[in-house]
């Protein structure tokens, strides 16, 4: 998630992913290559001696961006309680710092958890089974 993050951020490339995260070499080549395998991010030449890419985000990984953005409230609000975490969110068509909320795609009213009901269809496949069937693919 930090890689994608990152990317979020403007970050492209190798070097500086290692700068930001100071993650290992090999833990950081692989990290890329899982995002890129499952379709968050999509690698881009940008020097052909050497050959080096760039990585951005595919519309797959745009899409992640809701997750990153309820996650880092939630951070603020359950790990640094009072503190600051250094990282302020601010929506720049009100001005505010922002306070992340789930709407109805159809109607836009705010969704509690008790608002909402899963119902399951028969026959689904596990996460872990979409999973696997794209490592065949």
């Amino acid at each position: 998630m930090l890689v994608i993050r990152d990317a979020f951020n403007g970050v492209t490339r190798f070097e500086q992913w290692q700068e930001h995260l100071g993650v290992a070499r090999n833990v950081l080549a692989a990290r890329l290559k899982s995002l890129v395998h499952h379709g968050v991010l999509e690698p881009r030449l940008y020097s052909e001696r050497p050959p080096r890419n760039e990585y951005v985000l595919t519309a797959k990984g745009k899409d992640l961006y809701g997750i990153l953005v309820t996650l880092h409230a939630w951070g603020e609000k359950h790990v640094y309680h009072d503190q600051q975490s250094g990282v302020v969110l601010r929506h720049k068509t009100c001005d505010n710092i922002l306070q992340p909320r789930i709407a109805c795609g159809c109607c836009n009213e705010m969704v509690r958890p008790r608002e909402v009901q899963v119902i399951y269809t028969a026959d689904r496949p596990t996460v872990g089974d979409m999973m696997a069937e794209d490592e065949v693919a």
